[in-house]
């Protein structure tokens, strides 16, 4: 009896080491989420605006560049998968793998060949343990972007689309985590190269007038500068709800588990109680029973 009360109390010191950390990493996660929203809601006007300018801009250019033209016979295809640098954070990074893995599936079935561009120690692991060959990798800052972690991400992309060569990609998807809420964070894949209609832009009425644009020095000119900063935009907000969506997720997963972890806590202590509880009885008994011996010796 008594071994079996010694192991519930190291299983309640356990569960309670378990419960301070899980509490931590919740209030951590708590007081970063506040900062990450922020960021998400000053950067995703911008992001917009200058969508929504360089797709008014391609639309009046007769220019054949990488931004705006899309080719009849797409061979490459590139996928940007932002994943987490950690876990415990629920199903945060599983969902946008699964996401990956449906958009590559898709893209292998019109017969693009892919290519995978990772970010995040979760998505380098899955296609690492799964052997499989990516073009480039970027870790170490998923929870708290910069806008160099973008550019640099962008170059690279814009490199590889710009290139010369006949196997250059043709089109860059991106595989992301859209921030929706606290409680909602949805996967989602963008097609950012080459540009796609704007989310939620309306087509103009037939008496609205048309804005006509002159382009100095030339309409390549201004594209060729326009390429970098949109995708550098569109790329740092993509990152920046990636990172506030990990944030919220690691909170809930750390909040069920710091209250799954009080709730086994309450049980062991009652299982220990209840053998603490039998033991007493046991011993007061055999009190009793040797007392009652003694007397019927006498």
């Amino acid at each position: 009896m008594g071994a079996q009360i010694r192991e519930y109390r190291q299983r309640i010191r356990s569960v309670s080491a378990t419960k301070k950390i899980t509490r931590a990493m919740e209030l951590m996660a708590a007081s970063r989420v506040v900062k990450a929203q922020q960021a998400v809601r000053e950067s995703t006007p911008y992001a917009r605006a200058l969508t929504r300018a360089v797709s008014a801009v391609a639309t009046f250019s007769n220019e054949d560049h990488p931004l705006t033209s899309e080719k009849e016979d797409v061979k490459q295809a590139a996928v940007l998968i932002i994943a987490a640098d950690r876990g415990l954070a629920g199903g945060y990074n599983s969902n946008v793998l699964k996401e990956s893995e449906r958009l590559v599936a898709r893209l292998v079935d019109e017969g693009k060949e892919v290519r995978a561009y990772l970010v995040g120690r979760r998505a380098v692991n899955f296609y690492t343990f799964r052997r499989r060959d990516f073009v480039a990798e970027w870790t170490g800052f998923t929870e708290k972007p910069t806008f160099e972690n973008a550019r640099e991400i962008g170059e690279k992309i814009v490199a590889d689309i710009t290139d010369p060569d006949p196997d250059s990609i043709d089109e860059v998807h991106v595989v992301y985590t859209r921030f929706v809420s606290m409680v909602t964070q949805e996967p989602q894949v963008i097609r950012l190269l080459p540009l796609e209609v704007v989310e939620g832009e309306e087509k103009p009425a037939k008496e609205d007038l048309l804005p006509l644009y002159s382009f100095e020095p030339s309409a390549e000119g201004v594209l060729d500068a326009l390429l970098p900063k949109y995708v550098n935009a569109r790329l740092f907000n993509c990152l920046l709800q990636a990172a506030a969506s990990e944030l919220a997720a690691r909170q809930r997963a750390m909040k069920s588990a710091t209250d799954n972890a009080e709730e086994l806590i309450r049980k062991y202590t009652r299982l220990a109680n209840q053998a603490r509880q039998a033991e007493i009885t046991q011993e007061i008994s055999e009190i009793v029973g040797g007392a009652s011996a003694l007397a019927e010796s006498k």
